[in-house]
């Protein structure tokens, strides 16, 4: 069982950064490939951000490329989510996944079922 924890979400102005960390369980996390998701209100879950289980390939969301880094620290077994130039679009709820025994070192994965743990998720809100 992995266990998930987001952090780091808050209420920004639009244009303000954030900083979201997921701290994951277990002593294979670095095995893990792992995931950003969001979800509004009304909305179904958005694929945000993704990052290899190396850290060495990441793929975005054309919604947040430019704008938004995911990055881990496989020694603090933690992902994070640096978000700059915030808009109000972005408003969501933000949750990471975790995809355990990523097939190569390299692998990305970028729809819901091909993860299988989630964390709580964190508020982000982003007025204008």
């Amino acid at each position: 069982q992995v266990q998930l924890v987001e952090s780091g979400g808050g209420l920004v102005q639009a244009g303000g950064s954030l900083r979201l960390s997921c701290a994951a369980s277990g002593r294979t996390f670095s095995s893990y490939a792992m995931g950003w998701f969001r979800q509004s209100p009304g909305k179904e879950r958005e694929f945000v951000a993704a990052i290899s289980r190396s850290g060495g390939s990441t793929y975005y969301a054309d919604s947040v490329k430019g704008r938004f880094t995911i990055s881990r620290d496989n020694a603090k077994n933690t992902v994070y989510l640096q978000m700059n130039s915030l808009k109000p679009e972005d408003t969501a709820v933000y949750s990471c996944a975790a995809r355990v025994n990523a097939e190569y070192y390299s692998s990305i994965y970028i729809t819901g079922t091909e993860y299988h743990y989630w964390g709580q998720g964190t508020q982000v809100t982003v007025s204008s």
